[in-house]
């Protein structure tokens, strides 16, 4: 793949990273922020303290301050994904642009969100102790980067393995390797739980749920459109390899 490839696909991907952000921002709002209010609400009852105005106003906080960071997130993690796509494809099996933009966004969302969120779930904010949150943010970041690094080492182990096993066995020893590695990192790595008790069990579950859902809608979101512009992009060419003609070039 050469340079004028991999600039235009990571263009692409920031497009649909952008697309993506709009469809998480959507269920972020409506899904996200109510669960936020009641979360802010129930620690200003419980709080003995009482701090002076806020530098940002919560309804900035939650239309012109949510809208930017997930949009900026957007564009970034489309960005990301797309160099990775252009190192993945036709090294991960025989499959065309628009499939493994797919398995590429799957396989983020399950390395970057999924299996940090099972060992680190989200809180809702305002809820917790505020001295440790560098603690639990290094944690967090800590679990995302062991995740990603396995989730390479299955794919690699995966490659090696099917020569002599076959694709399918190959597949299996690969991801029940990489459950084992993940399930010795939550054993080693420290809890970080610092809910109150009486803290609403209802409003727990429906904040991790739609926390959940907004990443599921970015990254799915930003496979398909992704895979639908690279495929857009790149067809042409591979249909010009396959056939060996050229299509004529303008008159001049």
């Amino acid at each position: 793949m050469n340079s004028f490839s991999v600039r235009a696909l990571l263009v692409r991907g920031m497009l649909a990273g952008l697309a993506a952000g709009v469809l998480a921002l959507i269920a972020a709002y409506f899904l996200g922020e109510p669960q936020v209010d009641s979360a802010i609400a129930f620690e200003a009852a419980h709080s003995h303290e009482h701090g002076g105005a806020e530098p940002v106003s919560r309804s900035l906080q939650s239309t012109a301050g949510l809208a930017t960071g997930i949009l900026v997130y957007g564009v970034a993690i489309g960005g990301i994904a797309s160099l990775v796509f252009c190192v993945a494809l036709g090294r991960i099996g025989s499959f065309g642009p628009r499939a493994t933009a797919v398995l590429v966004s799957l396989g983020a969302l399950l390395a970057v969100y999924v299996v940090p969120f099972l060992k680190y779930p989200a809180n809702p904010p305002s809820v917790g102790d505020p001295d440790s949150i560098g603690e639990r943010t290094a944690l967090f970041f800590l679990m995302i980067a062991l995740s990603v690094l396995l989730s390479v080492a299955a794919v690699i182990l995966g490659k090696r393995l099917a020569p002599r096993l076959g694709n399918w066995h190959a597949t299996v020893a690969a991801g029940a390797a990489f459950v084992v590695a993940v399930g010795l990192a939550y054993a080693f790595l420290p809890s970080a739980n610092e809910l109150p008790e009486d803290f609403p069990a209802g409003l727990l579950w429906r904040f991790r749920v739609s926390a959940l859902a907004i990443q599921l809608l970015l990254w799915t979101g930003f496979g398909l459109v992704f895979g639908h512009l690279a495929e857009r992009l790149l067809t042409p060419r591979s249909t010009v390899r396959r056939t060996g003609t050229v299509p004529a070039s303008p008159a001049h």
